[in-house]
């Protein structure tokens, strides 16, 4: 029987890389110039591997009644864990991938293809720009988990951006962002007052190490119009391998401190990483 070998292709933006898993038969490991984007397994879509994977899937699990389909734009696409996910949780969701690298959905689809029945369309286009032309209330969540290398760009920061996702999703609906930064927190305080602006309710999953300003990581972004369960994110979170803390309310608000919202014109992308500050947990 031949072992699946790695597959390198240069893509719109960098050299992407899918890596076989030793210890799981069809699993994959995708990186854009050597970092770490996405894992796949295919016989078991379920399966998060990465921990800000882990918390994004705990809140789609928890927005709605277990089994319930949902309409879910994703701006980002990756190797297309959480849109497998989702199908495989939430069979009968419609969703729509937006990634702006082309070439890289051609090697997933070609590499990595999608069960025929996913009810997943996918679109090679500007997340920002595709947003615009998106009808109004027409998503039940929308997940932004797009990076330019190591980086969110930084026309996915603004408060127009934020203005652009309430309006593409219900009323009912939840917005739910992967962002990374460290102490002191300048980039991840002002995403956190941005979307303020604009939603009602806020929270944020990030490990306490990270929180805590002991290193760079990841932190999960909700915002909506309606209260979170965070009683059962927070119970879930802290069950995982890597725990991690739900921030709300008070204790978010005093997080966000001073920080303003973020124009257009103010944006930056969010910081760049150390080296080895991401990989697989």
């Amino acid at each position: 029987m031949n072992e699946p070998i790695p597959v390198i292709r240069d893509v719109d933006h960098g050299t992407a890389k899918l890596m076989p898993d030793i210890d799981r038969k069809r699993a994959w490991l995708l990186t854009v110039d050597e970092a770490p984007q996405s894992y796949v397994d295919l016989d078991e879509p379920t399966h998060l591997e990465f921990e800000y994977a882990r918390r994004l899937g705990h809140v789609l699990d928890t927005i709605a009644k277990p089994g319930r389909p949902l309409d879910v734009l994703h701006l980002g696409g990756g190797a297309l864990t959480l849109p497998r996910y989702v199908a495989a949780t939430r069979p009968g969701s419609r969703q729509d991938v937006v990634e702006a690298d082309r070439g890289l959905l051609e090697l997933i689809v070609e590499h990595l293809p999608l069960p025929a029945d996913a009810g997943i369309a996918l679109h090679a286009a500007d997340a920002r720009a595709w947003l615009a032309g998106a009808p109004t209330d027409s998503a039940d969540v929308v997940v932004a988990d797009v990076f330019g290398g190591s980086r969110v760009p930084a026309h996915l920061t603004s408060v127009a951006y934020a203005r652009e996702a309430e309006r593409v999703l219900r009323p009912g609906g939840v917005y739910l962002a992967n962002l990374a930064d460290a102490a002191p927190f300048a980039f991840l305080r002002s995403q956190l007052a941005t979307f303020a602006s604009v939603f009602g309710e806020l929270a944020l999953i990030a490990e306490p190490a990270v929180l805590r300003g002991r290193r760079f990581g990841n932190a999960v972004l909700l915002a909506a119009h309606r209260p979170l369960d965070t009683t059962a994110l927070a119970r879930r979170t802290a069950a995982d391998a890597f725990p991690a803390r739900v921030e709300y309310g008070a204790g978010l608000r005093e997080f966000i401190g001073a920080a303003r919202p973020v124009r257009d014109e103010d944006a930056v992308p969010s910081p760049e990483p150390p080296g080895g500050a991401f990989g697989i947990g």
